[in-house]
């Protein structure tokens, strides 16, 4: 009877109970994007240089430097802003921590109105604020979550992030400088244009798997964003001119 009640429970479990996506963090997106700004950003900057000249060995070279710098501001960017955020959750913590410690009643009232003002009766809140009051660290994680709105163990590695930003962004932005490796010219413009579509059509489709919207919509955007920057420098390029001598 016990076995035929267990079989019914697991039934019911993976009939009814579903899991969220983590929507909040994910190095898989910030990857996804983080290959989209090398990408756009690149291509747009390469084709605006083919189009004052295509002597490859001037493309190459601001290819290479527009790889590098975007990648290096990147990671910079990103450890920077980790870091300070990461500092001020500390901060954050610390005074919360030193006044559960100093005035624990006060803090438990607050933490009881807030649980009211979501519905919980009196009586109830009470409980439910005792119960969490009893442990030290649960207290510290409930009110940092509650009255902060911040995830005690959410903060990241500055430094993995600035990696990660480092080498998505140079993944993007290789993409439409490989043709200029090999030939230079028309054909190399032509072939840049053609792998700078189809990355931004592919990273259209990734972000549309992570958003859950219109896979063909959001290609056609992110391929349209990338058109247009592409025109924009490709045209104030031939505009501008060079002479290479």
């Amino acid at each position: 009877m016990a076995d035929a009640d267990d079989s019914e429970h697991e039934d019911f479990h993976d009939h009814w109970v579903h899991s969220h996506r983590d929507v909040q963090g994910g190095n898989a997106r910030a990857a996804v994007f983080g290959v989209s700004d090398g990408l756009v950003s690149n291509v747009a900057l390469i084709l605006g240089i083919a189009g004052a000249s295509t002597d490859g060995s001037l493309v190459r070279l601001a290819g290479v430097s527009g790889l590098l710098a975007g990648a290096i501001s990147m990671a910079a960017g990103e450890w920077v802003s980790v870091r300070a955020q990461n500092e001020l959750i500390e901060r954050e913590l610390e005074i919360e921590r030193q006044s559960l410690r100093d005035n624990p009643e006060a803090e438990a009232k607050e933490l009881a109105a807030i649980y009211r003002e979501r519905g919980l009766d009196p009586e109830h809140a009470d409980q439910v604020v005792a119960g969490i009051m009893s442990n030290p660290e649960i207290a510290l994680d409930v009110h940092a979550r509650e009255e902060l709105g911040i995830d005690p163990h959410g903060v990241g590695s500055p430094l993995q992030v600035a990696a990660s930003s480092f080498f998505a962004f140079a993944i993007g932005a290789v993409v439409p400088l490989i043709p200029w490796f090999i030939t230079d010219g028309i054909n190399a413009t032509i072939a840049s244009v053609i792998l700078g579509v189809t990355g931004a059509a592919v990273v259209g489709f990734l972000v549309a798997h992570f958003t859950e919207r219109s896979a063909v919509r959001t290609a056609l955007r992110q391929v349209m964003v990338a058109g247009l920057a592409c025109t924009a420098t490709y045209l104030i390029g031939s505009a501008l001119g060079v002479s290479i001598t």
